[in-house]
């Protein structure tokens, strides 16, 4: 999923095997390997393929923030208290990521953000924050790896 989010822009009409395979270079997978795991992934909804000729292209069905945020929620429901994992994470979290929950909550309760009076600039940072990669892996992700 890494090589599909890195490689493949949200307007580009996807990659193929051999492409995917290209970029794991130093991974040693053979060809049939990636063309399993892609497959899978389509089959699990996880991408999405398209005929080229008597080849696929496969590009990511979701976002990595928005994979990442709806694995978020499915641990959510995996029992116990919604709530108290939600008090867990938010006092788990750095003080610059406590910041841009709180503008995405405000903005969500429409404290901020286009539509609101005058806007706030604060919105556009926020966006650039979350479009700005981390660098942090999510268990998820390392998962996936």
């Amino acid at each position: 999923m890494d090589v599909l989010w890195d490689v493949v822009p949200g307007t580009s009409d996807g990659v193929t095997v051999r492409e995917v395979a290209d970029a794991l270079d130093g991974r040693e997978l053979a060809y049939t390997t990636v063309m399993t795991v892609l497959d899978r992934l389509a089959g699990k909804g996880m991408v999405q393929r398209e005929r080229e000729g008597r080849a696929w292209r496969y590009r990511p069905a979701a976002s990595r923030e928005a994979h990442i945020a709806q694995l978020m929620l499915d641990a959510l429901d995996l029992g116990g208290s919604r709530d108290a994992a939600l008090v867990r994470f938010a006092r788990s979290v750095t003080g610059t990521e406590a910041e841009v929950l709180r503008a995405a909550l405000g903005s969500e309760a429409g404290l901020t953000g286009p539509g609101s009076t005058g806007g706030d600039p604060a919105d556009t940072e926020l966006t650039d924050r979350l479009d700005a990669p981390t660098g942090r892996r999510t268990a998820g992700e390392a998962a996936e790896r």
